[in-house]
């Protein structure tokens, strides 16, 4: 299974961020480790289009809709404790139909690496079932979905070295 799922990864990274295939990058050799760490490379796919692709677009791209783009972005969130947090705080994630944490974690593991790409940092651990299991006790409401973002986003542009493109929901064409 392990096997199977680094041969994914090594697809997904190929296809999903070319940038870090094509050149000796540190962050692809996190972006693979992260992508063979799941359980279930099919699965996780087949969960993201299901849960996540109708709103932030099936290879990450939500643009011109007003919601955040993950391609190429997403991978900036998982660079402190607090932005980790964020991510799984989300409603659509904290209160997911998606009961099984393990299941959960694959597929946000396939956003962030496999979709996020170019944006994670050398060193970003996977999600595990027992951070998301612990998270998702704190799921934020819609009310604070704006201020929290923004502060989050900040937080990533100041720390990890997110662009200020950051700021917008998606990247200008």
């Amino acid at each position: 299974m392990r096997l199977i799922a680094l041969a994914a990864g090594v697809a997904a990274l190929s296809v999903l961020a070319p940038a870090l295939a094509a050149k000796d990058d540190p962050r692809a050799a996190t972006v693979a480790r992260g992508l063979a760490a799941l359980v279930d490379p099919e699965l996780a796919r087949a969960d993201y289009v299901e849960h996540c692709a109708g709103c932030h677009g099936v290879q990450g791209i939500s643009a011109p809709a007003k919601l955040p783009e993950l391609r190429g972005r997403v991978g900036y969130m998982m660079c402190t404790p607090d932005t980790r947090a964020y991510l799984l705080r989300l409603p659509n994630i904290a209160k997911s139909r998606l009961t099984d944490n393990a299941q959960l974690a694959d597929m946000l593991n396939f956003m962030v690496f496999a979709i996020g790409g170019d944006s994670v940092l050398p060193g970003t651990k996977p999600f595990t079932a027992a951070e998301v299991g612990h998270e998702r006790q704190f799921a934020l409401t819609s009310a604070s979905l704006v201020t929290e973002r923004r502060r989050h986003v900040e937080t990533a542009i100041r720390k990890c070295g997110a662009p200020a493109s950051f700021r917008d929901f998606y990247k200008p064409r």
